[in-house]
């Protein structure tokens, strides 16, 4: 009895496993939707890469602003 039930137990959980990674398959985008997701990511255009890392550097500059004030700026107005 103990063996049947491990031989089931161990069926099920394959069973899962299989059902799992065929519903990742199914859902997982194909090529050619990966190649144009890919080519619409801001890193793919130079000039929308540049203003990202400014925009970066404004706020790294701000937060290193905010750390060495004393002053808590969020409730000063």
């Amino acid at each position: 009895m103990s063996a049947l039930k491990t031989v089931l137990t161990s069926s099920a959980i394959v069973g899962v496993l299989g059902v799992g990674y065929g519903m990742w398959s199914i859902i997982s985008p194909g090529e050619s939707r990966r190649r144009d997701l890919l080519r619409d990511l801001p890193e793919a255009d130079a000039h929308r890469m540049d203003e990202s890392r400014r925009r970066t550097a404004l706020v790294m500059q701000v937060l290193k602003d905010a750390s060495e004030t004393n002053e808590n700026i969020a409730r000063s107005r």
